[in-house]
């Protein structure tokens, strides 16, 4: 039976509530190992692996199927293939290889159950890298937009600056040129001042919501706005000072560390590792969040929006920081809310 655990955030004003009730969870697929993104190609699921760098394909008994391995990803601590997306007949994948994260495109062809990518397209690369605070996650916009997270690979100070990509958000063409409208110029810089985001979502209005890692105080949920300064590593969480942009939520970082997030229904889903649970945050009411499944399957790293409308979730016991048990990693199916 599916259970549920309340815990209080110590955070200001964030609130937690009980959700009403645990749906019944269907398990999609299982096996998997270290897997970070899930993306959809129509109604074909496409899955990277970090450590592995495959994308895998599922069928609709959730077998996979090795669509490619990404040549030159190379596994390292937190790095390896990281997040992908897919637009217009090409797969984005974001990896760290030596010395750099980068940002590839591939021609998807074939039909599912033999699909297949085409030779690498470089995007952007020269993008920092490290064992951790890597970002990692892509996503196309509302606006037709490639958005990028890109985490400060341990070099704290430069996330204050808006030139530059470390503890940044990008945006940018689906050529990787930087759009006129951007906030500052010639730049692909979006926002700036992040640790280490993984999660970005958009609402029906158009709102982008992105979810980041903290270090030692505050984890966060922000909404990003064009040219703002997220405070890093000036600030930690909600500062009330002049010239930062502060988080509309903020968790210890053992009830949450914050990866993939989507928007559903009325409310903003986080996936959280170290906090092992599955957060609400409605929208219309920033300020507080309610929790599923604490504990019931360890890590997640990521949820997405079915084609369906379902939530599909990812856990992320293989990756060196859990505690797998038999059939790990799954991606778990709730029903659309």
């Amino acid at each position: 039976m599916l259970g549920m655990v309340v815990l209080m955030s110590c955070a200001e004003p964030a609130g937690e509530t009980a959700a009403a009730s645990s749906p019944d969870v269907e398990v999609v697929a299982d096996e998997l190992e270290a897997p970070w993104s899930i993306a959809f190609h129509g109604e074909t699921p496409l899955v990277s692996e970090r450590d592995t760098t495959r994308v895998l394909e599922l069928d609709r008994g959730g077998n996979t199927r090795e669509v490619a391995t990404i040549a030159g990803a190379t596994p390292n601590g937190e790095g390896g293939l990281l997040g992908i997306a897919v637009h217009d007949g090409h797969v984005y994948a974001y990896f760290t290889a030596d010395g750099e994260n980068r940002l590839e495109r591939y021609a998807l062809t074939g039909d599912p159950g033999a699909l297949a990518l085409g030779s690498a397209d470089t995007i952007l690369d020269g993008l920092p890298s490290a064992s951790y605070h890597n970002g990692g996650r892509i996503a196309f916009g509302p606006d037709g937009m490639l958005y990028v997270t890109v985490g400060d690979a341990g070099n704290r100070g430069s996330a204050q600056e808006h030139r530059g990509t470390v503890g940044k958000i990008l945006r940018m063409t689906p050529d990787g040129q930087a759009p006129d409208d951007n906030p500052f110029p010639g730049s692909l810089v979006y926002s700036y001042g992040h640790r280490n985001p993984q999660g970005i979502a958009w609402g029906e209005n158009g709102t982008l919501y992105a979810s980041e890692f903290g270090q030692d105080i505050w984890d966060e949920l922000n909404v990003i706005e064009p040219g703002g300064n997220y405070g890093w590593p000036e600030v930690e969480g909600i500062a009330e000072r002049d010239g930062f942009v502060d988080p509309v939520l903020q968790w210890a970082p053992a009830d949450a560390s914050p990866s993939g997030i989507a928007v559903s229904g009325n409310a903003i889903h986080i996936a959280n590792l170290r906090g092992q649970r599955l957060r609400e945050v409605p929208l219309g009411d920033l300020a507080n969040s309610s929790e599923r499944f604490s504990g019931e399957y360890g890590r997640l790293r990521d949820v997405v929006v079915a084609p369906d409308g379902a939530l599909w979730l990812l856990t992320n016991n293989t990756d060196g920081r859990g505690d797998p048990s038999a059939g790990d990693d799954r991606i778990l199916r709730l029903p659309a809310v």
